[in-house]
């Protein structure tokens, strides 16, 4: 059953790029608010995209048939060109990252070794880690009418929502917001991140590390879910794979 969420939608003027993803304070939502970014000036424009647009978008940030696969609710960060290409190329050598790239639908990231694709309906893309299939790697690519991800709304505008409609999932117990950042992609391709835990009885507490961006008029969805139970919390080597993975998601080169 797709989870319906209703809000109103804002128009944000193009946000200012950086090359170096900005990573907000951790927050609680329980406690207080994430503090609002750098995006002061922008208007408001709720009829900028249509009714069944707003739900479209939502439903696939969101969607109960995303969380099956693990692809929760997305946790998005801005703008991410990749830094420098040589470093990241020794970097992914010695976590023992390759790179995936789907030359049709136009994405590239690194995944884990220790990660085999599989096939799954709902999912462009699925990796699984080995005999730990609840640890994945999804993405989702989702036709939209927007140009880009600021029409949709800010990064903390969207984490303000998401947050909202996976608090709002009967499997979900708690949801908390770590961090919230933006960077820039290829060709200075705005993309979010997010990330957030969810403690949830499908599977317990879980740390999502969340990325997006729009291009070609299509909505690219990176998710990647892994338990982070008290017993067995997300230990120091294997975040900072999966940090590596969430800031690879871009848009592939077309030669």
């Amino acid at each position: 059953m797709a989870l319906q969420v209703n809000f109103s939608f804002t128009s944000h003027s193009p946000c200012q790029q950086n090359h170096t993803p900005k990573l907000l304070s951790p927050k609680t939502f329980s406690s207080t608010s994430l503090p609002k970014a750098s995006f002061s000036n922008q208007k408001q424009n709720p009829e900028s995209i249509n009714d069944s647009q707003k739900e479209t978008l939502i439903l696939s940030l969101g969607s109960s048939k995303r969380r099956k696969l693990n692809l929760s609710v997305l946790a998005l960060l801005i703008n991410g060109s990749l830094p420098n290409l040589s470093n990241n190329s020794i970097l992914a050598q010695e976590l023992e990252l390759a790179r995936y790239t789907d030359s049709k639908e136009g994405f590239t990231l690194l995944t884990p070794s220790s990660y085999v694709k599989v096939d799954k309906a709902g999912a462009t893309v699925l990796f699984e880690e080995v005999n730990k299939g609840s640890n994945n790697i999804g993405v989702v690519v989702t036709p939209v009418r927007l140009a880009s991800l600021d029409e949709f709304g800010s990064p903390q505008f969207v984490a303000d929502k998401l947050i909202q409609a996976e608090k709002k999932k009967e499997s979900t117990k708690d949801a908390e917001v770590i961090s919230v950042a933006e960077r820039s992609g290829h060709g200075g391709l705005q993309v979010y991140e997010f990330e957030y835990k969810v403690d949830s009885t499908r599977g317990g507490m879980k740390r999502i590390f969340s990325a997006a961006f729009v291009s070609s008029k299509k909505l690219y969805i990176l998710n990647i879910a892994h338990s982070d139970k008290p017993e067995s919390p997300l230990d120091t080597d294997t975040r900072t794979i999966l940090e590596e993975v969430i800031h690879s998601f871009d848009a592939a080169t077309m030669t």
